[in-house]
């Protein structure tokens, strides 16, 4: 910017030159700051600025209530406002309180997540750890420091918990920014050099070896279980697959002739439809299941479209395997029988890399081998559960 050219004590003294019409003095600066003297005398400032596009003229008060270091942050400000592509004469809004601001950033982002669960999710979180701090703070008035007494007591005992506190804040403060609330976004990524590098001890799910797979199997089979659940299990281990995607199997996803579990992507963690081949082991799962719907044990299950239904007809819940699995005293989780199926196939085949990563369905970890991974290999894959579903009931 050039020098200003008005001082205080000039604009003080400046008298109307006698001539038609007012008196215009420039500032310069680049700010467009005027000082207009009416030929009565009065004094006034006058900001020349592009709002849009258009060359327009605010008014910034009299002379003798804005003093002229005033006019010049004012004009300084409505500058930096233009050039962001807003309107500095349109009022602004009073920035809200943080509680506010991520309610319409939830609100912004739900119509995209696929489950109501992240909805849930992020309320409960921002709730526990954020809104007791900063919950009734004006979103323009939080600071890092605010942020890092949100995140420091939880960083080293759930680590996980607080990344995502933190990329929730991040989400609500960006809003703020887009919305002219504020000019920084004091939870961004830059936060993290502060926080410990020190990683927790990597969590693995707790597996069974392979080999001790069948037994768990039998002992799940001669259980008082419900047999929604018992024959869910077993499914989830012949087929390699997550609970999750077991647990909401229906019936229109299964075709016997085919021989295959067709699982659409709105269910895959990959948002990839998965076709799942079905051993003959898994094949007698699904026959003992139709029996649950066909001939029902309650009322509740008559042509329930779920193929492991619970026994209020209802999709079974995230927990009842696991519970079952420790009420028989087997040391896993039902994730964890993924574990066991790919140390078996390492071990015991000669399977390749890519057919068993295709088996559970990983994603493909370079760009090399996506190009390359055009076919869901489904033929190898069903030799694999073949062998597998053998191995589970040779041994069992």
């Amino acid at each position: 910017m050039h020098p200003h050219q008005l001082s205080a004590a000039f604009c003080g003294s400046v008298k109307h030159s006698g001539t038609a019409g007012p008196d215009r003095h420039s500032d310069g600066g680049g700010l467009g700051l005027t000082l207009t003297v009416q030929p009565s005398g009065t004094k006034s400032w006058v900001q020349y600025i592009t709002i849009g596009g258009k060359r327009r003229m605010m008014g910034l008060g009299s002379f003798r209530l804005v003093s002229l270091a005033q006019a010049r942050e004012q004009a300084l400000s409505n500058l930096r406002v233009a050039r962001a592509g807003r309107d500095p004469r349109r009022p602004k809004r009073r920035p809200p309180s943080f509680r506010d601001a991520a309610a319409e950033t939830i609100a912004l982002r739900a119509a995209s997540w696929r489950s109501p669960k992240s909805r849930a999710q992020w309320e409960s979180s921002l709730a526990a750890y954020a809104y007791p701090t900063i919950g009734d703070m004006r979103i323009d008035r939080i600071a890092a420091a605010d942020v890092l007494a949100i995140l420091e007591p939880i960083w080293g005992s759930k680590r996980e918990t607080a990344q995502r506190v933190r990329q929730r804040i991040s989400a609500v403060m960006q809003w703020a920014v887009a919305h002219g609330h504020r000019p920084d976004d004091p939870a961004s990524d830059a936060l993290m050099q502060v926080l410990p590098r020190r990683r927790p001890p990597v969590q693995h799910h707790a597996a069974l070896p392979y080999a001790d797979v069948p037994a768990a199997i039998e002992k799940v089979r001669t259980s008082n279980a419900w047999i929604g659940t018992k024959l869910a299990f077993e499914f989830l281990i012949l087929t390699a697959t997550r609970s999750g995607e077991v647990r909401g199997a229906t019936w229109d996803e299964i075709d016997m002739e085919a021989e295959t579990w067709t699982v659409p992507a709105s269910r895959m963690k990959a948002e990839v439809e998965h076709r799942v081949p079905l051993s003959p082991p898994a094949l007698d799962v699904l026959g003992r299941a139709r029996e649950i719907v066909d001939a029902p044990l309650t009322a509740a299950v008559a042509g329930s479209p779920l193929v492991f239904p619970s026994i209020r007809g209802r999709a079974l819940s995230d927990a009842t395997i696991g519970k079952l699995l420790r009420e028989h005293g087997i040391p896993a989780v039902p994730h964890g029988f993924r574990s066991s199926f790919r140390d078996w196939a390492a071990e015991c085949t000669d399977t390749p890399h890519a057919v068993m990563e295709a088996a559970l369905a990983h994603r493909v970890s370079s760009a090399v081998e996506a190009a390359y991974a055009r076919s869901d290999l489904l033929a190898r894959r069903r030799a694999l559960m073949g062998q597998w579903g053998a191995f589970v009931e040779r041994t069992a």
